[in-house]
């Protein structure tokens, strides 16, 4: 079972409709484009466009399988008091001073540019359960951090 957020299982609808509707009958279309050519033994297009089908065919069965096993987090019933999936963490590394906040979400909704880290991650795995003002070690490839937790958000 996969918890996520709406936003991210809207998300994950969109871009499914989006393979299923547009993207794989742009592919059809253009495998029956080449096969009109001819031989398809040493047609290129034709292979390259059932490469692309078979592709998408993939990445469809992939996001149906974690939309069939997605469960949508109610956002009412979570506390700010202790770090969960959905929190938005404020830390600042005791190392060297600097700030950052993370959201922890589900690892289909990881991006770090939007500022979301995998709830498997190193860092999220060590912030969970624990509250603001605690201190936390996390160990990651480059050695251990030790992060004061400054606040928690939902």
């Amino acid at each position: 079972m996969e918890y996520m957020s709406q936003e991210g299982y809207d998300k994950l609808v969109a871009e499914l409709r989006q393979l299923e509707t547009v993207e794989l009958p742009q592919v059809r279309d253009a495998i029956a484009e080449a096969r009109d050519k001819g031989d398809l033994s040493e047609n290129f297009e034709y292979h390259a466009a059932k490469r692309e089908q078979s592709r998408l065919l993939g990445r469809i069965r992939f996001k149906q399988r974690v939309l069939e096993n997605a469960r949508v987090i109610d956002m009412s019933r979570l506390s700010a008091d202790t770090i969960q999936l959905l929190s938005k963490v404020e830390m600042t590394n005791l190392a060297n001073g600097s700030r950052m906040t993370y959201t922890i979400a589900s690892p289909h909704e990881a991006d770090l540019r939007e500022g979301k880290i995998s709830v498997n991650s190193p860092i999220a795995k060590s912030l969970l359960g624990h509250k603001a003002g605690d201190t936390v070690e996390v160990r990651v490839p480059a050695g251990t951090l030790r992060l004061h937790i400054e606040s928690i958000r939902l």
